[in-house]
């Protein structure tokens, strides 16, 4: 019986890793489930998974979560060291799906144990990818991609010579605002931002899929994955999210990776890896599908792609400076603070204004430093939004 633990188990990766899990309970004994302040959805989990302990990232809910869990038999925690050390608990296969740079820490405490860890949490790689892979190699950790572009790519890449591949081309299904006037884009608002036109995300992932850092954090994150040089890494937008990424090779051959937007696919290989086994998704039908179709990023209306560049080319804790300040103004863009054209300055400015602060050698990483990077880049984020 393999031990799991699932961090971000009330989002929507959380939730279609249980639904996979529960499809095959007696295979599994859960360790730990983690969320926020979805507490009744938390302990439901928790005692239909029976797992050992349940922890809320929120201190102040711990009265509600004991209560919800009272005769259960599982423990309830809260607060960030009880996250830690629910991470520190041994296990074979760990979901990494806390949503920003909160999920670094028990990600690495995860690899420390040894364990298999499913990335879904792409700002660990982004803020601290030497960090993240040197922790993996000195503890015999795995680490497999769980966003769907980086499972494609890696999916590719199996059996492949790395020395072979000319380029990386992820997609970008362009969000809510791909079709919008430029001139209207300013007057947005976080709501109309929110939703997605194929896949079923949380609030603050499909902000970003609309402003497209989410894609400016997984062309990042694919260089980190990858080895790659940020030359080699494309990215198109193809409006039907069927084709995941394709990897290009020095024949001239594309490998592409094709499927429906169903998280469970990528959820579903890194749970089973090394094996493929049958997941619950949707059959591809292409006579049905009939088309597909490709169109170049505009960066004028997605400026996060540049960024990302000029992130990659600077390095250091240049990673780390760029999340944290996106996910800044990202908070302030959800509560009116900002306008959704305007969260890119914020983060352009914080760059700039933190540029002399990045400069390290990128094996050197530390967590300490990572998080010190962090920190100042939040305050100097929310200085620079709240002139506006």
């Amino acid at each position: 019986m393999r031990r799991i633990s699932i961090f971000g188990a009330t989002g929507s990766i959380g939730q279609n890793t249980i639904d996979l899990i529960a499809r095959d309970r007696d295979a599994y004994a859960v360790v730990a489930l983690t969320g926020g302040r979805n507490i009744a959805q938390l302990a439901k989990d928790a005692r239909a998974l029976r797992a050992q302990v349940a922890v809320t990232a929120h201190d102040d809910l711990l009265p509600e979560l004991r209560e919800a869990l009272a005769g259960s038999g599982v423990q309830a925690a809260a607060g960030r060291a009880a996250l830690i050390e629910a991470a520190s608990r041994p296990a074979d296969w760990v979901m990494s799906a806390i949503v920003g740079a909160a999920g670094l820490e028990p990600g690495l405490r995860a690899l420390e144990q040894g364990a298999t860890l499913a990335l879904a949490n792409k700002e660990s790689m982004v803020c601290a990818g030497p960090l993240m892979l040197r922790t993996a190699q000195a503890h015999g950790a795995a680490l497999l991609p769980v966003d769907s572009e980086h499972s494609a790519v890696f999916q590719a890449l199996i059996g492949e010579d790395m020395a072979a591949v000319e380029r990386v081309i992820i997609t970008a299904s362009g969000g809510a605002f791909r079709d919008w006037p430029l001139e209207d884009l300013a007057r947005a608002t976080p709501e109309q931002a929110a939703t997605h036109p194929n896949w079923d995300m949380g609030q603050r992932i499909t902000i970003d899929s609309a402003s497209m850092f989410n894609k400016a954090l997984e062309v990042i994150e694919t260089r980190e994955f990858f080895a790659l040089d940020p030359e080699q890494i494309e990215v198109v937008v193809h409006p039907e999210s069927m084709i995941h990424a394709l990897v290009g090779f020095c024949d001239g051959a594309l490998m592409a990776h094709v499927g429906p937007p169903d998280m469970r696919h990528a959820i579903g290989f890194a749970l089973h890896h090394p094996q493929r086994r049958a997941l619950p998704v949707e059959r591809l039908d292409l006579v049905k599908l009939g088309q597909l179709t490709f169109r170049e990023p505009c960066e004028t209306r997605w400026p996060a792609l540049r960024l990302a560049r000029e992130v990659m080319q600077a390095g250091g804790l240049s990673g780390a400076i760029f999340n944290a300040a996106k996910e800044v103004a990202l908070d302030q863009f959800i509560v009116g603070q900002i306008p959704f054209t305007r969260m890119a300055g914020v983060v352009e400015e914080t760059l700039s204004c933190l540029s002399s602060h990045a400069g390290h050698n990128r094996d050197q990483f530390t967590l300490d430093m990572i998080l010190q990077a962090d920190h100042l880049a939040r305050h100097t984020a929310r200085d620079i939004g709240g002139r506006n």
